[in-house]
């Protein structure tokens, strides 16, 4: 089979690499990849929004199966012109797509089918929006509507700084047209959990919790980044919790994009809060999320292949999903600096065995040498039967991995830890 993957991160080096292991897979193309992924597949120069290249590549190259990853292209129809030109595809359609691509559309479905999130309001009007913070309860969280490359939400700690993101994203139009409208929701508290899932519309089948680590530095400390590394299970994702979450929030969001006639096929991304009030949603993606992919499919016993196409084709009910009983951390390295202003153009090293265990994100080939090319460079993932172990082998195996200006936190999976010993 030739395949293709629409992407070019850590995360889509994780499901090139495992769609790899099925022995019926000839060739994988990543579009447009980048250095690293390039040791696992053919990367292809074709932007990941460039849909009418995406499928012109795709018919011509006789592609048996695509896999689009991330969001943008998912939100702007991928999946559906690949479908249209006869080329089967993992994800969902644009119309299903739209749960992550509006925030107001997701809250609005949230509270038309009952399914457990933050209280909130919708503003389209920048004067409307700065009256509400004047008595709105602080901290309180801003977002805006559409895509924003996972940064367009702030969470406020005060009435200014409030007021300060607002008039960002709806004035100054920060995040171009995703802030001609903003949500402004309550602030839960409570530990965070990601669970991704299988679906086909008819069947929910939720993958391995996972714990992220968002921000830049050790004890949560420093900027929001797109994530510094991730452990999975999510200790705090108890059997009961899970049982909790599948009854009031999994089955119920999947019959009710069904009820609007948006049946979502792909992978579903549920980031939960967990709060004394009980679980709630704080926000839904439309693909893997990154970096818990790293964490999360090499933890995967079945084949990654056999179950997308079952997804796909509406068999996933039939189809074995089988998780391992052991537990991964995944140590993001970036390039120091990250999300601010960072140098990037160095040298990559890696030992053979580093090589097996990374995922990498932000890199490219020049001249044969990998060399750093993003904020984000590279994820070093370990497993183990014990979470202990999995984080001493990620900082072990991460010790191969040398390029200047290399930075990453210490403390992946320290909260995890902490969590197990209740």
């Amino acid at each position: 089979m030739k395949l293709m993957v629409v992407g070019g991160g850590g995360r889509e080096h994780a499901i090139i690499k495992k769609l790899r292991e099925n022995p019926s897979v000839e060739k994988i193309f990543a579009l447009p990849g980048n250095g690293g992924i390039a040791a696992d597949a053919v990367c292809v120069d074709i932007g990941a929004k460039e849909i009418e290249r995406i499928v012109e590549f795709a018919v011509s190259e006789k592609i048996d199966y695509a896999v689009v990853a991330p969001d943008d292209p998912l939100v702007l129809g991928c999946v559906d012109a690949l479908e249209k030109a006869g080329i089967p595809a993992f994800g969902p359609k644009a119309n299903a797509a739209i749960i992550e691509g509006s925030k107001v559309f997701s809250k609005n479905l949230m509270r038309k089918y009952g399914i457990p999130t933050a209280a909130y309001e919708v503003f389209e009007e920048l004067e409307a929006a700065l009256a509400y913070l004047e008595t709105a309860p602080i901290p309180t969280v801003i977002k805006a509507d559409g895509l924003a490359l996972g940064k367009g939400v702030i969470i406020a700690q005060t009435r200014d700084e409030a007021k300060e993101a607002v008039i960002g994203m709806m004035r100054d139009k920060q995040f171009g047209a995703s802030g001609d409208r903003v949500v402004i929701e309550e602030f839960l508290e409570g530990p965070e959990v990601s669970v991704l899932s299988f679906t086909d519309g008819k069947t929910m089948i939720p993958m391995v919790s996972s714990m992220d680590h968002k921000r830049a530095g050790d004890n949560d400390t420093g900027l929001n980044t797109g994530g510094m590394g991730t452990v999975a299970p999510n200790p705090y994702y108890t059997p009961e919790i899970a049982a909790e979450c599948m009854e009031k929030i999994f089955l119920p969001t999947m019959n009710a994009m069904n009820a609007e006639g948006r049946t979502f096929r792909g992978c579903l991304y549920f980031g939960l809060m967990l709060t004394k009030n009980g679980p709630k949603v704080i926000e839904y993606n439309c693909r893997f999320g990154d970096p818990e992919t790293q964490v999360v499919l090499p933890l995967l016993q079945s084949d990654l292949l056999t179950v997308m196409q079952a997804t796909t084709e509406g068999r996933l009910a039939e189809t074995e999903v089988c998780f391992g009983n052991g537990y991964a951390c995944c140590v993001v390295v970036a390039s120091e600096g990250y999300p601010s202003a960072y140098r990037k153009g160095f040298p990559i090293t890696m030992t053979d065995e580093a090589k097996e265990h990374t995922y990498v994100a932000g890199a490219k080939l020049e001249n044969g040498e990998l060399l750093t090319n993003g904020g984000r460079v590279l994820g070093v993932t370990a497993t183990a039967a014990t979470l202990p172990e999995a984080i001493a082998e990620a900082y072990r195996i991460k010790d191969g991995v040398k390029f200047e200006n290399a930075y990453c936190r210490s403390d992946i999976g320290g909260r995890a830890l902490k969590a197990l010993e209740r």
